[in-house]
């Protein structure tokens, strides 16, 4: 292990605008670069690789900032089809960088996330009598954050009482106008923001959920969603972006526009115990499809494969 010191937007500028210094050069011999962004890192020898969640910053470049807004959306599509493998967490955002990029489908290895394994939780249906409604992710537009507020509003117009709405994740600048709405009525006192939650207390937050809600207009991959099911939490999840391949069958899909649909979808969870319960049990079902160990073995199967193309380029 070499250890050196290079300010990160420094080397990030060298690495993305002028492919320099190699990573040779930084950290002697090496078989494999792996960038876990969409820029390749400068290799005279070692096999590049690249990580793709989405595509988010070519479709709304304007809700991106900094190095994001500045490279991505130009410097990505060559690095992609010049890396000897990609990495995504998903197929529909395989699918995209085939269509989109036109990166070669061979080279591109899809590499979800396991599911956790909590201490507690995952055995049976989470359905605490007393439960929140929960939202974990950054507050930022394509969460959709207005039209969950618009749809607990609804909520708590049929239902009295309503479950609380507790929204968990870092609020971005443009979450100032939600935040305001939820210190006045009919939303203060019902709505709660907690910040970002670390990983140590997520098994607490996840045990007090009776639905976790994610609306969001689009998704990489959605790991909130994987983290319910694995809880046992009845998941209610948009049809849009890579949520629908990972919830399946283990919760329900709403379109993010829908605001009474999404109102409905979570008014049936929280008012019909057995409906919730089966809903819990889907989702058990549905995240044991995801494991480390396999997607260990398809990035082991990446690496392998992008050391020999790098092989077979430098002969």
């Amino acid at each position: 292990m070499i250890d050196r010191r290079v300010p990160v937007s420094v080397l990030n500028y060298l690495w993305h605008r002028r492919e320099w210094p190699p990573i040779e050069l930084l950290a002697g011999p090496t078989d494999v670069a792996h960038a876990a962004h969409p820029l390749l890192i400068p290799a005279r020898r070692a096999a590049q690789v690249v990580t793709i969640h989405d595509l988010f910053f070519l479709s709304h470049p304007e809700r991106t900032t900094a190095e994001i807004r500045r490279d991505y959306p130009v410097l990505t599509p060559s690095h992609a089809r010049r890396a000897d493998a990609v990495i995504t967490s998903s197929n529909q955002t395989r699918t995209l960088l085939v269509e989109q990029l036109g990166v070669a489908a061979e080279r591109i290895y899809t590499c979800p996330p396991g599911a956790p394994r909590w201490e507690a939780l995952g055995q049976r249906p989470n359905v605490p009598k007393d439960g929140v409604i929960l939202f974990v992710g950054t507050l930022e537009p394509r969460k959709n954050i207005g039209a969950l507020l618009d749809a607990y509003q609804l909520l708590i117009d049929r239902l009295k009482p309503a479950p609380r709405l507790v929204l968990a994740g870092r609020a971005t600048p443009d979450a100032a106008g939600w935040l305001e709405r939820i210190a006045r009525a009919p939303l203060v006192g019902r709505v709660s923001h907690l910040g970002y939650v670390e990983d140590r207390d997520r098994e607490r937050l996840y045990a007090g959920a009776s639905v976790l809600v994610l609306p969001s207009l689009d998704e990489g991959f959605g790991l909130p969603a994987l983290e319910a099911m694995s809880a046992g939490v009845p998941v209610v999840a948009s049809n849009r972006g890579s949520l629908p391949e990972v919830v399946g069958s283990g919760g329900m899909l709403v379109e993010p526009a829908d605001v009474d649909g999404l109102a409905r979808a979570i008014e049936r969870v929280v008012t019909d115990r057995d409906w919730a319960e089966s809903q819990g049990r889907a989702g058990l079902q549905q995240a044991r499809a995801f494991t480390w160990e396999r997607s260990v073995e398809t990035l082991r199967r990446a690496y392998v494969d992008a050391v020999a193309r790098r092989r077979d380029r430098t002969r």
